[in-house]
Protein backbone atom coordinates (compact mmCIF):
# COMPACT_ATOMS: atom_id res chain seq x y z
CA UNK A 1 0.00 0.00 0.00
CA UNK A 2 1.16 3.44 -0.64
CA UNK A 3 1.70 6.26 1.86
CA UNK A 4 0.99 9.77 0.91
CA UNK A 5 4.76 10.12 0.73
CA UNK A 6 5.40 7.74 -1.72
CA UNK A 7 2.71 9.41 -3.68
CA UNK A 8 4.10 12.73 -3.46
CA UNK A 9 7.16 11.31 -4.58
CA UNK A 10 6.02 9.31 -7.56
CA UNK A 11 4.07 12.12 -8.72
CA UNK A 12 6.96 14.67 -8.54
CA UNK A 13 9.41 12.28 -10.79
CA UNK A 14 6.54 11.76 -13.09
CA UNK A 15 6.30 15.52 -13.39
CA UNK A 16 9.89 15.20 -13.94
CA UNK A 17 10.86 17.46 -10.92
CA UNK A 18 13.32 17.23 -8.10
CA UNK A 19 12.49 17.72 -4.45
CA UNK A 20 14.03 21.69 -4.79
CA UNK A 21 11.83 22.52 -7.45
CA UNK A 22 8.89 21.33 -5.77
CA UNK A 23 9.64 22.85 -2.61
CA UNK A 24 10.25 26.02 -4.60
CA UNK A 25 6.85 26.11 -6.44
CA UNK A 26 4.80 25.17 -3.28
CA UNK A 27 6.71 27.71 -1.06
CA UNK A 28 8.13 25.82 1.60
CA UNK A 29 11.90 24.22 2.24
CA UNK A 30 13.62 21.47 0.42
CA UNK A 31 14.17 19.60 4.06
CA UNK A 32 10.11 19.79 4.64
CA UNK A 33 9.49 18.41 1.28
CA UNK A 34 11.95 15.41 2.00
CA UNK A 35 9.78 14.81 5.18
CA UNK A 36 7.01 14.30 3.82
CA UNK A 37 8.52 12.16 1.18
CA UNK A 38 10.34 9.80 3.61
CA UNK A 39 9.35 10.28 7.10
CA UNK A 40 6.10 10.07 6.73
CA UNK A 41 5.29 13.65 8.04
CA UNK A 42 1.74 14.83 7.25
CA UNK A 43 1.74 18.00 5.48
CA UNK A 44 -0.75 20.60 6.65
CA UNK A 45 -4.13 21.41 4.44
CA UNK A 46 -2.93 24.07 3.10
CA UNK A 47 0.38 22.64 1.40
CA UNK A 48 -1.41 19.07 0.11
CA UNK A 49 -3.84 21.60 -1.51
CA UNK A 50 -1.01 23.77 -3.36
CA UNK A 51 1.05 20.06 -3.90
CA UNK A 52 -2.30 19.04 -5.60
CA UNK A 53 -2.60 21.83 -7.89
CA UNK A 54 1.27 22.07 -8.89
CA UNK A 55 0.49 18.41 -10.33
CA UNK A 56 -3.69 18.73 -11.14
CA UNK A 57 -4.91 15.74 -8.94
CA UNK A 58 -7.02 16.06 -5.87
CA UNK A 59 -6.43 15.89 -2.14
CA UNK A 60 -8.20 12.60 -2.58
CA UNK A 61 -5.98 11.53 -4.73
CA UNK A 62 -2.95 12.25 -2.99
CA UNK A 63 -4.02 11.26 0.78
CA UNK A 64 -5.98 7.77 -0.26
CA UNK A 65 -4.35 7.49 -3.55
CA UNK A 66 -7.60 6.69 -5.20
CA UNK A 67 -6.13 6.06 -9.24
CA UNK A 68 -9.50 6.50 -10.58
CA UNK A 69 -9.56 9.81 -8.89
CA UNK A 70 -6.47 10.94 -10.46
CA UNK A 71 -7.76 9.80 -13.88
CA UNK A 72 -11.22 12.19 -13.43
CA UNK A 73 -8.58 15.33 -12.59
CA UNK A 74 -6.49 14.39 -15.48
CA UNK A 75 -8.82 13.33 -17.92
CA UNK A 76 -12.40 15.53 -18.15
CA UNK A 77 -13.98 13.56 -20.80
CA UNK A 78 -15.94 10.51 -19.31
CA UNK A 79 -15.87 8.58 -22.75
CA UNK A 80 -12.35 8.65 -22.93
CA UNK A 81 -11.90 7.49 -18.95
CA UNK A 82 -13.82 4.63 -19.76
CA UNK A 83 -12.45 3.30 -22.70
CA UNK A 84 -9.09 3.86 -20.98
CA UNK A 85 -10.36 1.87 -18.12
CA UNK A 86 -11.13 -1.51 -20.50
CA UNK A 87 -7.92 -1.02 -21.90
CA UNK A 88 -6.07 -1.40 -18.42
CA UNK A 89 -7.87 -5.06 -18.37
CA UNK A 90 -6.40 -6.04 -21.46
CA UNK A 91 -3.14 -8.38 -22.04
CA UNK A 92 -0.31 -6.52 -22.02
CA UNK A 93 0.45 -6.95 -25.79
CA UNK A 94 -2.79 -5.69 -27.35
CA UNK A 95 -2.30 -2.54 -24.34
CA UNK A 96 0.94 -1.99 -26.64
CA UNK A 97 -1.10 -2.13 -30.00
CA UNK A 98 -3.22 0.56 -28.09
CA UNK A 99 -0.66 2.86 -27.20
CA UNK A 100 1.18 2.30 -30.87
CA UNK A 101 -1.78 3.12 -32.38
CA UNK A 102 -2.78 6.07 -30.12
CA UNK A 103 0.91 7.51 -30.61
CA UNK A 104 0.50 7.49 -34.26
CA UNK A 105 -2.47 9.48 -33.98
CA UNK A 106 -1.18 11.96 -31.98
CA UNK A 107 2.01 12.28 -34.06
CA UNK A 108 -0.60 12.73 -37.09
CA UNK A 109 -2.54 15.00 -35.37
CA UNK A 110 0.88 17.26 -34.17
CA UNK A 111 1.87 17.44 -38.03
CA UNK A 112 -1.48 18.48 -39.33
CA UNK A 113 -1.44 21.20 -36.58
CA UNK A 114 2.23 22.26 -37.44
CA UNK A 115 1.64 22.79 -40.95
CA UNK A 116 -1.90 24.52 -40.69
CA UNK A 117 -0.41 27.28 -39.63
Amino acid sequence: MSTLGKRIQEIRKEAGLTQQELAKRINISHPQIVRYETKDVQPPADVLKRIADVFGVSIDYLVSGDTNEKAMQTLKDAELIKQFQKIEEMPEDEKNTVVKVISALIRDFKARQTYAL
